[in-house]
């Protein structure tokens, strides 16, 4: 069995910075991609940026410039740095790996989801 658990997630002023945390876990064998969506409220969840085994990044037009992704390969963890935070931020963020386990069988596995609120 795998996991994805996500932390970081709060209330911060617009323009101000939060960094969220993803670690996977379990019968890991390699991850594919990991990366960050979100959900608002009355709206459909959508990607926030990807990025893959080889490093290659894909980021939502609405954070390019504002929102980081780094990967600790050896950690099997990705972090989201967030700055210059606005009100449309504010979402459910959910973590997502594609990975493959020890038996072989490739898995897409979702977080539980973490809170970003920006508000004044």
């Amino acid at each position: 069995q795998v996991q994805v658990v996500e932390s970081g997630g709060g209330l911060v002023q617009p323009g101000g910075s939060l960094r969220l945390s993803c670690a996977a876990s379990g019968s890991i064998s390699s991850i594919n991609n990991m990366g960050w969506y979100r959900q608002a409220p009355g709206k459909q969840r959508e990607l926030v940026v990807v990025i893959n085994s080889g490093g290659r990044t894909n980021y939502a037009d609405s954070v390019k410039g504002r929102f980081t992704i780094s990967r600790a390969n050896a950690k099997n963890t990705v972090y989201l740095q967030m700055n210059s935070l606005k009100p449309e931020d504010t979402a459910v963020y959910y973590c997502n790996a594609v990975l493959s386990i020890t038996s072989g069988t490739s898995r897409n596995v979702w977080g539980q989801g973490t809170q970003v609120t920006v508000s004044s």
